[in-house]
């Protein structure tokens, strides 16, 4: 098979080593693709959102099937406009891609087909949305209503943190995606990751993880697209995941059909375990990043049969997903001042290509390659640095020792991945 993989991410580069190892590929080609990616397919310099481009691309490698890696690919319609085409894509339509590009679509879409969620409301003022607080009592959830990279949340303590989080996005702190904010009661309860995969009418649970949102250890710090993941995550237990299908991943899949926009791949329900269950806090209409990292570390089956079933409406032929007994775990190292301005982009990262150890897989996100061949640290999450072991101490130890042969003074991470689990012993 002939695939095209868009995306230039850690959640990618994950992606394609796994697609690289099905003996079904025969050519993989990543768009825009990172220096990691380079080492096992071609690369191609298209904007994940030139649209036309891409569809070009892919009719130029008589592609069998394309697969979407991020969100702001799903925004543009690049699904749509490979549809019109009949080229086989993994990632929804714009259309249901709303249940992540709009939070304030998302919380509607929850009233309409009775899925349980914080309560909240929706504003594109700052008087209204300040008055609005008067019903919650601190911690306060301030979210920006687009696409702000995993950084258009705001937990704020105070009253004066929430008011100064609305002013900031609705003064265009966070461009576009700020014009409209949503305030959420904040949930109490254990977050979670879980995963499902749709063609449209079938679907089926594809794994599950744990995230690090804050930027420091102890969970401190302004909220990030995420420092670290491990699975599995002993919070989703197995009567968890199946209140969570029935009352979550099963009701999103029959409502936005019913709307007139049947979903095709995967659907990331990030939700708060609850004393009264599960209860959603959003959707993303893609693989997590960086979730994807340790799904793909643990899934012992071939990928591509799930990719391509979900694209061309098959995914009831084919048996649940098979995972590893083994441990994983990824470790994200950030430029310094990530999520805020980085004050290091364009340092060098030296070690990270050498050998961690024979159970550390590093992926690259926001990196690039000097001249002489250096890898430089973009502005954002530069590696993903993870591992697999049979218990998630011994995946902890493995990637923290690998970390440690890393030389990055222009980098930082969290050193406390994975503590909810270890901390249940």
């Amino acid at each position: 098979m002939n695939i095209l993989l868009v995306g230039a991410g850690g959640r990618e580069h994950a992606l394609a080593w796994k697609i690289a190892q099905s003996p079904l590929l025969t050519r993989l080609v990543c768009a825009p693709g990172n220096p990691g990616m380079a080492k096992l397919s071609e690369i191609r310099p298209v904007a994940a959102t030139d649209v036309p481009a891409l569809v070009a691309l892919a009719q130029e490698i008589n592609a069998d099937l394309v697969v979407i890696g991020p969100e702001s690919a799903v925004e543009v319609g690049l699904a749509d406009a490979l549809e019109k085409l009949g080229i086989p894509c993994f990632g929804p339509s714009a259309q249901a891609g709303q249940l992540e590009t709009s939070k304030a679509f998302t919380k509607a879409f929850c009233d309409r087909h009775g899925l349980p969620t914080a309560a909240y409301g929706v504003f594109e003022a700052s008087a209204p949305a300040k008055a609005f607080l008067d019903r919650f009592s601190a911690p306060y959830v301030i979210k920006a209503d687009g696409l702000a990279a995993g950084k258009g949340v705001t937990i704020a303590q105070t009253r004066a943190e929430a008011e100064a989080a609305i002013d900031d996005m609705l003064g265009g702190g966070f461009g576009a995606a700020g014009a409209r904010v949503v305030i959420e009661e904040f949930l109490e309860g254990e977050i979670a990751s879980l995963f499902a995969l749709c063609d449209g009418e079938h679907s089926l649970i594809f794994g599950g993880a744990q995230d690090h949102k804050r930027a420091f250890d102890g969970d401190v710090g302004p909220n990030t697209g995420g420092m670290g993941t491990y699975a599995p995550a002993p919070v989703l237990t197995d009567a968890v995941v199946e209140a969570a299908r029935t009352r979550l991943i099963d009701p999103a899949f029959a409502g936005i059909a019913s709307e007139g926009a049947p979903y095709r791949g995967v659907i990331f329900c990030e939700m708060m375990v609850t004393r009264d269950g599960p209860k959603l806090v959003e959707f993303n209409v893609r693989f997590g990043d960086p979730e994807c990292q340790v799904l793909m570390l643990r899934l012992d089956c071939d990928l591509i049969p799930y990719l391509l079933a979900c694209a061309q409406g098959r995914l009831a032929e084919l048996p649940a997903p098979t995972w590893s007994d083994d441990a994983a775990i990824c470790v994200v190292l950030a430029t310094k001042g990530y999520p805020g301005k980085a004050t290091d982009a364009g340092s060098v990262i030296a070690g990270a290509e050498a050998d961690l150890g024979q159970d550390v897989v590093v992926f690259h996100a926001s990196v690039s390659r000097s001249e002489d061949g250096a890898l430089i640290a973009g502005s954002g999450r530069a590696l993903n640095v993870c591992a697999r072991a049979p218990s998630l101490e011994a995946a902890r130890q493995a990637v923290y020792a690998g970390i440690a042969k890393i030389d990055w003074p222009g980098g930082f991470h969290r050193t406390d991945i994975g503590w909810r689990a270890l901390d249940r012993g």
